[in-house]
């Protein structure tokens, strides 16, 4: 279930099947029950309009949990993008040598570091993590290096903008794994089922449009919060434009 997550426009279509499938079970079961339908109105009226708030208020905290998540994700592009910038800025403070291997280095982790944004979710990007993670211990090495051969304020400034650097990877990372819990999904799904089997129980007789709209309604909803909670699955992506004008800033003219 994780996986389709990554593909909003699939779970939609899945969600609007289903639940329009429980719209027409609801009505088919109300169709064959006998009774005194007087005794039971009250008492579905309640039932239904408890179970439609609840959903109302599920899908609202998830697109809210969506939203915010979404906006921490675009921060941190831009910090990891200030980051990387800031320290090519202090690689000029570094001897020659040591200074013209800092920034070509930097140059490809920024490059690196726009291809794993723009990969879709689907991806496999171990190779892409494997260099990332290779490169960062490769500049490491280097600013480390030149901080030990000279011990100064400078260089410390530049150990700590390199650490900077990585740790910024490290928190776009974690935002990234951080998504609307599976269970959340699960309890929504299972109250939208519910919901639409007691429009459909309690509609005399079965009409496709009146049986659609609330199941579409909920479609498009959830629709709208997996694109927005997919970090790059969706038709809502994050797209590195910090990063991307760095980079464009910093190619030779």
């Amino acid at each position: 279930m994780s996986q389709i997550m990554n593909y909003p426009v699939i779970l939609s279509v899945l969600t609007l099947v289903l639940l329009s499938g429980f719209a027409w079970l609801g009505s088919a079961v109300r169709r064959r029950r006998k009774g005194d339908e007087d005794l039971e109105k009250d008492e579905y009226t309640v039932v239904l309009g408890a179970t439609l708030t609840l959903l109302g208020l599920l899908i609202g905290f998830s697109f809210s949990m969506a939203i915010s998540r979404y906006d921490q994700r675009k921060d941190y592009e831009e910090e990891e993008a200030n980051a990387i910038g800031t320290e090519y800025q202090r690689a000029d403070l570094m001897p020659d040598a040591a200074k013209a291997v800092v920034q070509a280095q930097l140059v490809r982790y920024l490059d690196l570091r726009i291809q794993r944004y723009q990969a879709h979710a689907s991806v496999d990007v171990t190779d892409l993590a494997n260099k990332t993670a290779q490169l960062q211990n490769e500049m490491w090495s280097t600013v480390s290096k030149a901080a030990v051969a000279q011990r100064d304020p400078i260089s410390a400034v530049v150990v700590t903008g390199m650490n900077d650097v990585i740790n910024r990877q490290g928190y776009t990372q974690a935002a990234r794994w951080k998504r609307i819990p599976l269970p959340a999904w699960a309890l929504m799904i299972v109250i939208a089922l519910f919901s639409n089997f007691l429009i459909g129980y309690g509609e005399k007789r079965a009409q496709a449009f009146t049986l659609l709209v609330v199941p579409l309604a909920i479609a498009a909803s959830f629709l709208l919060i997996a694109d927005v909670d997919s970090p790059q699955g969706g038709l809502i992506r994050i797209a590195p434009q910090n990063m991307m004008t760095l980079a464009d800033s910093l190619k030779p003219k």
